[in-house]
């Protein structure tokens, strides 16, 4: 069965960080972007994060500043995102999706995803 995993997630006071992972089972990531979205709230799902592999590379959305970082260990097997100056409007639920088709033309856009995970929460507050 595919499945993906988030985990890390947590509550953390403004100004703090954690590292949220995706795992897989059924499959390797070594050879999906990853893409890392997150839904607040009463919002729409955004796209935050997108980890590629052919070519490698990552996209970021402009409401990240420089905040978060994706990667991935050396096996492939796990993308990490690092989510640093946590403030109280990035809580939200946190997901990961995979997809192994290339030369899609929005990270950003769900759709893009064949599979999803079923989000990891990240609460921010004093």
């Amino acid at each position: 069965q595919v499945q993906l995993v988030e985990s890390g997630g947590g509550l953390v006071q403004p100004g703090g960080s954690l590292r949220l992972s995706c795992a897989a089972s059924g499959f390797t990531l070594r050879y999906y972007a990853i893409g890392w979205f997150r839904q607040a709230p009463g919002k729409e799902l955004e796209g935050v994060s997108c980890s590629l592999v052919t070519p490698k590379g990552e996209y970021y959305a402009n409401s990240t500043e420089g905040r978060f970082t994706s990667s991935r260990d050396n096996a492939g097997d796990l993308v990490f995102l690092e989510v640093n100056e946590l403030q109280p409007e990035d809580t939200a639920i946190y997901y990961c999706a995979a997809v192994r088709r290339t030369g899609f033309r929005n990270w950003a856009d769900p759709r893009t995803y064949d599979y999803w995970g079923q989000g990891t929460q990240v609460t921010v507050s004093s």
